[in-house]
């Protein structure tokens, strides 16, 4: 447990990138699947630095494997539309009208987005949702109370086709839409995506950046190293709740489903996964079997 100060002389980025070399290539045929979201996903220069490091995992033999959320791009762009959100237990309720709108900003502006990034940073990516290639096939979520519409529970991922593009060289970014039998469209929460990923692919990491420093403890400070157990009694005594309850339980699924780590990170901090992965004090908290 240490408190949440990175040194400034971490977030350097030439020194970051020179020194993370040698240590990155023993990750080499490594996969690492990245949940990318939060408020860095709107700052370009934020955004440039994440798709450094993603070409840079690319550039030493790691396959990285990215995918995106948009829950404030989807909520503009439904008010600009004037149709209204409604939220059950944080997931959007996803009615017909809700789901194109969903589809057409994560599929057709932020992944292309997220695909320009990487090409600027000098890397190939192609952008796909989790319904090209069936690659996540998902059913209707059922709730106790309510109906949350095309919300989708994941039934089953084949990873053919992100094998296909890790194999040819390039970076899949992944919406986290799935497709139901019938061929119709899901909403699915991209944390959650990103954890199944992990799992299918047999990822080495998975890394949830988002807009916190990581789990805290009831004085503030950064905990940084955590185990399912422990995780468990955090939740009990209330040090942990809210949203941070399912990014934890998506941590905890990935690393008793073979993960061998999932970290969540702040990703408005420059470079926040080599940092993650170089340096001993880490930028965030990471979840291991004990």
């Amino acid at each position: 447990m240490t408190d949440y100060r990175p040194d400034p002389a971490l977030l350097a980025k030439a020194e970051t990138l020179t020194e993370a070399l040698p240590y990155l290539q023993r990750y080499a045929g490594s996969t690492f699947v990245v949940k990318y979201g939060g408020h860095a996903m709107g700052d370009p220069e934020l955004a440039r630095d994440f798709a450094e490091d993603v070409v840079l995992l690319k550039a030493v033999g790691i396959n990285p494997v990215v995918v995106h959320g948009g829950g404030p791009q989807i909520g503009a762009m439904l008010k600009a539309s004037g149709v209204e959100s409604k939220f059950v237990d944080g997931l959007r309720v996803t009615d017909e009208a809700t789901m194109k709108v969903a589809e057409m900003v994560l599929s057709g502006q932020i992944n292309k987005e997220i695909v320009a990034w990487i090409a600027r940073a000098g890397g190939r990516a192609v952008g796909i949702s989790g319904k090209d290639g069936r690659l996540v096939t998902a059913t209707k979520m059922k709730h106790p109370t309510h109906d949350l519409g095309l919300v989708g529970e994941i039934d089953h991922v084949d990873t053919t086709v992100l094998d296909t593009i890790s194999r040819a060289g390039m970076i899949p970014v992944v919406a986290p839409i799935g497709i139901g039998k019938d061929g119709e469209s899901y909403n699915i929460n991209a944390d959650t995506m990103a954890g199944f990923l992990a799992i299918a692919t047999g990822a080495e990491r998975l890394f949830l950046l988002t807009d916190v420093a990581g789990v805290l403890d009831k004085q503030k400070a950064l905990l940084t190293d955590l185990t399912p157990s422990q995780i468990n009694l955090l939740q009990t005594d209330g040090t942990i709740s809210g949203g941070m309850i399912p990014k934890l339980q998506t941590c905890i699924d990935a690393v008793e489903g073979g993960v061998d780590a999932a970290v969540i990170l702040d990703g408005r901090v420059p470079h926040a996964m080599l940092i993650e992965i170089f340096t001993k004090q880490g930028a965030g908290t990471l979840v291991r079997l004990g």
